[in-house]
Order: structure tokens, then sequence, then C-alpha cells
């Protein structure tokens, strides 16, 4: 079983996502966990657009990237917006891949427009790792 680690700043919504998809498309081959530099708490908003696909993350938490020192992982993925600089690197991968996908935390606006920030950045995070690792 492979290992893998998404890393994102605050682990709250994009790493989160990531983990509880590949768990739930690849669980047989892959084993996902998730890390930030700064955990914040999984955001409620990730946590509803993931039930509406039937996954559950109500239970996670947020982790620091601390928590995983000194493990190795096959694949080490930051999902950071923008520069690959700006996100957390992580010494113990033995493949290092850099996707970057929008802050949907970042969204203002109504309730609606915030959840279809979460969802389209749900289903782009899916489609990537369907490509990727499936």
């Amino acid at each position: 079983m492979k290992k893998v680690l998404f890393l994102c700043t605050h682990n709250s919504a994009r790493s989160q996502m990531a983990e509880a998809l590949l768990n739930h498309l690849y669980g047989d081959r892959y084993r996902a966990y998730s890390a930030g530099t700064a955990p914040s708490g999984v955001n409620p908003y990730a946590v509803s657009v993931m039930a509406e696909i039937g996954i559950d993350i109500s239970k996670n938490r947020s982790k620091s990237l601390d928590e995983f020192r000194g493990e190795e992982f096959d694949y080490v993925v930051t999902l950071c917006e923008g520069a690959k600089e700006s996100c957390p690197f992580f010494e113990g991968g033995k493949v290092h891949l850099h996707r970057g996908f929008q802050d949907p935390s970042s969204v203002e606006g109504s309730e609606e427009a915030i959840l279809e920030a979460f969802r389209r950045v749900r289903d782009e995070i899916r489609s990537w790792l369907i490509e990727t690792f499936g």
C-alpha cells in the first residue's frame, strides 16, 4: 500500500478533501493523510460538500505537519494555490507533486456561492486524483 501525504497551510479544506477522496476512490492501493503548517480546524463547508457525495469527514481534525515528521511517504502533494514555494515542503517524500487549487475558503458572498466554490474545488481535486492516481 502506497502512502500519500497532502499538504496545505491550514489543513482545513483542500487537503482534507483530497485525503478523503483518495482513500474513498483508491483505498485498496493508497493510504492518504493530510496536514498543514498552521492547522486551523476542518472547514464546515468542506464537511458539507463531502457529505453530498457520501463521504463523511465530520470527525476529521486538522493535523500539524509535525505529526508526520520522521515518516516516509511514497508521494507528498502540495495543494496550495499559487507558487509551490508558498506551500509547506516535507522531507520524507519519495516523490513530490504540486497541483494548486483555488482556496474555496477565500470565496465571499452568499452561502450558496461559497458552497458552489467548495463543490467546484472538490470536483477538480477528484478529477485530478483520478487522472494522477487512477
